[in-house]
């Protein structure tokens, strides 16, 4: 082919490239892949708990610099108050919330919650729970105020959002974000009452972190929660009355007995070791046990199980025969205050034992 066609040739197949080029970057500008629509449900806490009065949601989200770049943020006011004073009525209306927010709105990819950091845990087990969603649901918080040197919130409210946007992030239930790290609602726990640090897994460590390239997961949830629960909260109008009861050397069943007169339901002893009681707390147990009160048995470690008991046939009965209710419950690995979170809600749907036992191992 001649030098001067060829050179055409070349010139056309340039153009064309170019002009599909062109094409190609006006398509994608009319019509870009919108951020993930993530939503903020405040409830209060030291994050937004500034010299001269609370922060609002919308006053968190115009705090957070950035947060354009990774979501489409909205916000509510749930509550504005420390997390200790939020009450098991708002527990239950804060799970309806998040509920219908996902089911009215089908374009919603998460939720950030704020809470105080006292009593977050809790608050991030329940929903954990009862949100009956596989889209993100995540907890944040800071342990210093917006007026001191050094406020975390901002950073930790990014990160929340940013996990609330990922993909990667669904099905893992509800996620508790701090100080750069992801851990699971079920198995995190303060550790410190200062250290911005305070929030671990203690036995089984994070399950992500959240770095300024991504967000990058190293393990899995097995346990059930949210999509999967079974706990209802549209059917429960109140949550039944449980309390957590700590052994320690010389203590007393009176307590306990006392707390079964109050008309507790069941009652989570915090035990030492794997299982130990002292002083009289036996004659307690028993007495809560003679009046159909349910006993969960946690360890107040920090860490290892408490096993599910099985219950052999009595000598000379068949498993035909009716047997005493079981009212002795193992909590498995949950710490005490989550035991009585599980404790609450399953006794809110039976009054079974053996179905009771069966939540605290799946759960």
């Amino acid at each position: 082919m001649p030098a001067r066609p060829a050179a055409r040739f070349a010139f056309i197949l340039l153009t064309i490239g170019l002009a599909s080029q062109l094409d190609l970057r006006a398509r994608q500008a009319a019509s870009p892949t919108p951020l993930p629509k993530v939503r903020l449900v405040a409830t209060g806490g030291t994050i937004s708990n500034r010299d001269g009065g609370r922060l609002t949601a919308e006053e968190l989200i115009k705090s957070v610099p950035g947060l354009d770049r990774y979501a489409r943020p909205e916000s509510e006011q749930f509550a504005n108050t420390s997390s200790s004073a939020l009450t098991l009525q708002q527990w239950l209306d804060l799970a309806r919330r998040i509920n219908s927010l996902f089911a009215e709105d089908a374009d919603l990819s998460g939720i950030v919650v704020t809470s105080g950091t006292d009593t977050l845990e809790e608050t991030a087990y329940f929903l954990n729970l009862t949100v009956r969603t596989d889209k993100p649901v995540v907890v944040v918080g800071s342990m210093r105020n917006p007026s001191e040197i050094g406020y975390e919130g901002a950073a930790n409210l990014l990160e929340g959002f940013r996990v609330a946007a990922d993909p990667q992030s669904r099905g893992k239930g509800v996620l508790v974000v701090l100080n750069d790290e992801i851990n699971a609602a079920r198995d995190v726990t303060k550790t410190d009452a200062l250290r911005l640090q305070t929030f671990q897994t203690r036995g089984y460590g994070v399950l992500g972190v959240v770095d300024g390239d991504r967000v990058a997961y190293y393990r899995d949830v097995v346990k059930r929660h949210t999509k999967n629960s079974e706990f209802d909260v549209a059917k429960i109008e109140a949550l039944p009355r449980v309390d957590v009861v700590l052994t320690y050397q010389g203590a007393t069943g009176d307590i306990i007995k006392a707390i079964v007169d109050q008309g507790a339901k069941g009652i989570v002893i915090a035990t030492a070791g794997a299982g130990a009681t002292s002083g009289t707390q036996g004659d307690g147990i028993r007495y809560a046990i003679e009046k159909g009160v349910f006993v969960v048995t946690g360890t107040r470690t920090g860490s290892g199980r408490i096993a599910a008991r099985t219950r052999p046939t009595a000598p000379g009965t068949n498993g035909d025969q009716p047997r005493p209710p079981m009212l002795r419950i193992a909590a498995e690995d949950l710490a005490p205050i989550k035991a009585r979170i599980l404790l609450m809600l399953a006794l809110s749907a039976t009054t079974d034992g053996n179905e009771i036992q069966r939540m605290f191992l799946e759960y």
